[in-house]
Parts: C-alpha cells; structure tokens; sequence
C-alpha cells in the first residue's frame, strides 16, 4: 500500500484497514453487521431457515449437518465435499453481490436462505471461506449436531464478508487515491 503525503488521505486509509480488521475478526462485534440493528442491505443474508416454514428445532435434529459439506479423507483429514446449494436470481441484493443467491442446505429440513454468489465464493488464502467451515462440521466428523449458536454464526460470517465486498468500491478507491500521490521516500 502506497504511503499517502496527505494526513487527512492516511486517516481515510487507516480507517478503512479498522472496519475491514474488524470485519475479518469474528471475536469482534461490528455494528450494523453483526450487532446492534443489522443494515438493511445485510439482514436477509444467511439467515437460518427451515422448509415450510416454522422455527427450527435442535432437539429434533434440524441442525444436523449431513447435506455432504465434508468428510474424512486418507488418515482423518478432512476434504470439502460437494455439499447442496439451491440456487436462484438474486432480485434484492446490491450488485456487489453478484446476480444469484443460494440457500446453503444443513439437511434435508433446515438451510441457511439467501447466500450471494460472491459471498459464497469469497476465498482467503485460497479457500472458499464458508465451504471450508462446514466441511469440518458435517455430523460424522463433528460426531454431534450444530448447536443454534454455531448456525446462527455461518449467518455473522456471510453479513461479515457480505460487509466486505460492499466495502470494495471504497478500498479501491483509496487505493488509487494513494497511489496517485505517494510518499517520495528518500533515496540512501
């Protein structure tokens, strides 16, 4: 990251690396994202669901994770699996976003409605971030069900990268902002 000459365009900028630190930290609350009154362009995202309406119950097993997000590979290590998604136009979603939206099935009862594509598709270190966490919690691995605080997290964690990718128009554009007058460091 280039070093603004500006003051005013470093605070911007340090700003900016606060909200996205905060965002990529799930120990850390963030409002309008995960506490306090969620934004209205967040709060359909990932929100746990149950076929045919109605609350889901934990203790009839709707929290079981069996939709085939993983399972053991050679010598117990865990590979993602092909897992289900039911995938739609995505009709009320910021472009951002992208086009689709998926429901993410935890079984055949309960699901997680209204993934958006990018946020599904969103990698760290390249890994399909959401994937890859239910990948270590299909039943057989986990050896129990999801408890409603878990499920309730997979919806933090698609508002968290959701928050993210609405984030980018501003990211690059203090990036090129930077970028357009940096720093002259010295030369020795």
């Amino acid at each position: 990251m280039p070093l603004p000459t500006s003051a005013e365009r470093l605070r911007a900028s340090a700003n900016l690396g606060s909200q996205l630190a905060a965002l990529l930290d799930p120990d850390i609350p963030v409002p309008e994202v995960t506490s306090g009154t969620i934004h209205k362009d967040l709060q359909r995202i990932g929100v746990i669901a149950r076929s045919g309406g109605g609350s889901i119950d934990p203790g009839k097993q709707e929290l079981a994770l069996t939709a085939g997000w993983g399972f053991a590979g050679r010598e117990g290590m865990t590979m993602s699996g092909k897992g289900k998604l039911e995938t739609r136009a995505a009709s009320e979603l910021p472009a951002a976003l992208g086009a689709k939206t998926h429901d993410v099935c935890l079984n055949g009862i309960a699901y997680w409605k209204n993934v958006p594509e990018k946020v599904w598709d969103y990698t760290i270190g390249g890994y399909q971030v959401m994937k890859k966490w239910l990948s270590y919690r299909e039943r057989p691995l986990l050896g129990r069900d999801l408890t409603m605080e878990e499920a309730e997290y997979v919806t933090e964690m698609a508002r968290r990268i959701a928050a993210i990718l609405l984030m980018s128009d501003a990211l690059d554009e203090n990036y090129n902002a930077c970028k357009s007058q940096p720093y002259a460091w010295p030369k020795a």
